[in-house]
């Protein structure tokens, strides 16, 4: 994979530092290590260009890790022999920027991205240092391929539950390509024209780069002011016989 012409020249006319952000691409795809991802070769590019600004880059495939089903932190304390989903939360938390990524399974996100998603969920109660919940001052974004309709249906999805959970979304923070629906190539497949579609090229350059921007912004400026939406303050949702608001 390699960045296009206008993508390259976006990057050297670049005057914002952002060496000092972070990012996490969680690609959701259903294939373990090494084998090829479609959904991969989409998030390389946007991996790219952040990597090209200095943004400090990882990606991970969360079905290469034992993440348990549930909506605790550590479900090693509720029945569970294994969990590998804390130490992705550590990487989670260390990062500015976080992008998922997921093919389109009938007409939805993958079933890896709804367990990412649930488990992000279950440390949503989490609070900073300021009393704001634990996603405050992040931002994320989404990038999804496949060969069937769904990719709009599935950036609301998976976009309105970053947002729920306290991730700021820009503007155009979603991405996708969509081969000939049916049996056809793949987006690196041979001839599939995937990786020389202007249009997802387009839509994946700037979200990558309202991303990085966004980021910049938030951190800048200290994260989001906490006034008006501290957790801390309210007692609303505590019971003393469950953990903080719990709708699970």
């Amino acid at each position: 994979m390699q960045l296009n012409k206008k993508q390259e020249e976006l990057c050297h006319t670049n005057k914002t530092d952002f060496s000092d952000l972070k990012a996490l691409f969680l690609n959701c795809t259903l294939k373990k290590s090494p084998e090829l991802s479609h959904t991969q070769g989409l998030i390389d590019i946007s991996k790219m260009i952040m990597e090209k600004n200095g943004v400090s880059v990882e990606v991970l495939r969360p079905v290469d890790f034992d993440i348990a089903y549930g909506v605790w932190g550590d479900m090693t304390e509720h029945g569970w022999d294994k969990d590998d989903w804390p130490k992705i939360y550590e990487k989670v938390k260390a990062a500015n920027i976080l992008v998922l990524g997921t093919p389109i399974w009938l007409g939805e996100k993958s079933s890896i991205c709804t367990k990412v998603i649930e488990r992000l969920y279950a440390n949503s109660g989490d609070l900073n240092e300021q009393g704001q919940y634990a996603y405050y001052g992040r931002v994320g974004g989404v990038l999804i391929t496949g060969n069937e309709d769904g990719a709009k249906h599935c950036a609301m999805n998976i976009l309105y539950s970053l947002q729920h959970l306290g991730y700021v979304i820009p503007p155009q923070a979603d991405a996708a390509w969509l081969g000939e629906a049916g049996p056809g190539p793949s987006y690196l497949d041979e001839g599939s024209g995937g990786p020389e579609n202007d249009f997802t090229n387009r839509n994946t350059t700037f979200m990558t780069w309202n991303l990085m921007h966004l980021a910049r912004m938030i951190k800048d400026h200290g994260g989001i002011p906490a006034h008006g939406n501290q957790r801390s303050e309210w007692d609303a949702g505590c019971r003393f016989d469950f953990e903080n608001p719990d709708y699970r």
